[in-house]
C-alpha cells in the first residue's frame, strides 16, 4: 500500500513538473518569433535609413548643381576658388581604373587557387592553405594601403620610371590581392559542391585531371564562380583606404595608369576629414557621390544574384 502511494505521488509530481516546463516553453514559443522578427528588422530598417539619408541629402546637392552637369561634365573641381565644377565622370574613371586592374589581378589568381584547392590539394594542404587565404582577407585595408604605397609602388617605379608616387597601378594591384581570397574561397566552395560522379565519369572516359577541372567541374560550378567574381569586383569598387593612401587625390578622365587619381570613395574620405563646412555644396556632394557609389554596388550585387539563379545547377 505504501509503495502504491509513493508511486502515485511520484507520477503526480512528474506530471506537475512537465506541465510547468510546458508552460515555460509555451511562453518562450510565443515570445521568440517577435524577438527574431525584431532582430531581422534591424538590418532592414538600417538599410532603409541609409538609403533615405542618401536620397534626402542628394536632393539638397542637386538644388545647387544640375543633374546634367553632375553626370556629363568632365571636370571635378569642387574646391575651386571660383565657381566649382561637379562632374563625377573623373571620379568614376578613377574607380573604374582601379577596379579593372584589381579584376585582372584577382580573377586568374583566385580561379587558379580555387582549382588547386578543389581538384589537386590534399586534405592536409587544404586545411593549411584555406585558413591562410582567409587570414589574408582579414587584414585591415589601411595596412594594405601603406603596403601599396611603401612596398609595391617603389618596386613598380624600378620597372616603370615614369610612374608617380601616387598612381592607379599600385592600389589596383593591391586591391586585387585583397579580393583574391574572396574569389578563391567562394569559387572553391562552388567547385567542391560538384558531385564526384561527374569527375569519375569524365576520368573513366579518358580525360586527364586538368581536363576534368577545366571542362567538367568549372562549367558545372560556373554560377558560383561568376557570382564570386562579381562580388569581388563589387568589393573593389567600394574600397576606400587603399586608394585614399596610395592613389592620390587628382581626379582626371585619362586612362593613364601611372598618374595620380581619385576614386569616389577617396573623395568622400577627403571631404569627411573636414575640408568642407557643414551645409555647403561641397559637403552635400559627398552624399551625391555616395549615392552613385551605392547604385554601382547595388547593381553589381543584383547582377551576382541574377547570375546565381540563372545558371545554378541542381544535383
Amino acid at each position: 500500500m505504501t509503495n502504491q502511494n509513493t508511486n502515485s505521488f511520484s507520477v503526480q509530481k512528474m506530471i506537475q513538473e512537465k506541465k510547468k516546463k510546458k508552460s515555460a516553453g509555451g511562453i518562450t514559443e510565443k515570445i521568440m518569433p517577435y524577438i527574431l522578427f525584431l532582430t531581422a528588422a534591424v538590418s532592414v530598417l538600417t538599410t532603409i535609413g541609409i538609403v533615405l539619408t542618401l536620397i534626402f541629402e542628394t536632393f539638397l546637392f542637386f538644388d545647387a548643381v544640375s543633374i546634367k552637369e553632375f553626370f556629363t561634365a568632365k571636370k571635378w573641381y569642387p574646391f575651386s576658388e571660383t565657381e566649382g565644377s561637379f562632374g563625377i565622370l573623373p571620379l568614376v574613371m578613377g574607380t573604374l581604373k582601379v577596379t579593372v586592374i584589381a579584376a585582372i589581378v584577382a580573377v586568374p589568381i583566385g580561379l587558379a587557387s580555387a582549382i588547386y584547392l578543389s581538384e589537386y590539394a590534399s586534405d592536409r594542404a587544404r586545411r593549411i592553405i584555406k585558413p591562410i587565404l582567409e587570414v589574408l582577407a582579414g587584414i585591415p585595408t589601411i595596412v594594405y594601403g601603406f603596403f601599396a604605397l611603401t612596398f609595391v609602388t617603389p618596386i613598380l617605379r624600378e620597372i616603370i620610371p615614369s610612374l608617380e608616387i601616387f598612381n592607379a597601378l599600385s592600389p589596383g594591384i593591391v586591391i586585387g590581392i585583397m579580393i583574391t581570397p574572396m574569389i578563391a574561397s567562394l569559387s572553391e566552395d562552388a567547385m567542391t559542391s560538384v558531385p564526384n560522379a561527374m569527375r569519375e565519369g569524365a576520368l573513366a572516359l579518358g580525360s586527364t585531371k586538368f581536363e576534368v577541372a577545366i571542362k567538367v567541374v568549372l562549367p558545372a560550378a560556373i554560377s558560383g564562380i561568376i557570382a564570386s567574381i562579381v562580388l569581388g569586383i563589387s568589393r573593389a569598387i567600394g574600397e576606400t583606404m587603399i586608394v585614399a593612401v596610395a592613389g592620390g587625390s587628382t581626379p582626371n578622365l585619362e586612362w593613364n595608369l601611372t598618374s595620380s587619381i581619385q576614386t569616389m570613395t577617396a573623395y568622400i574620405v577627403q571631404v569627411s576629414q573636414g575640408d568642407a563646412g557643414y551645409g555647403t555644396t561641397i559637403y552635400y556632394s559627398i552624399y551625391a557621390v555616395g549615392m552613385t557609389l551605392f547604385v554601382f554596388t547595388l547593381v553589381m550585387n543584383l547582377l551576382a544574384q541574377y547570375i546565381t539563379r540563372r545558371f545554378r545547377e541542381e544535383y
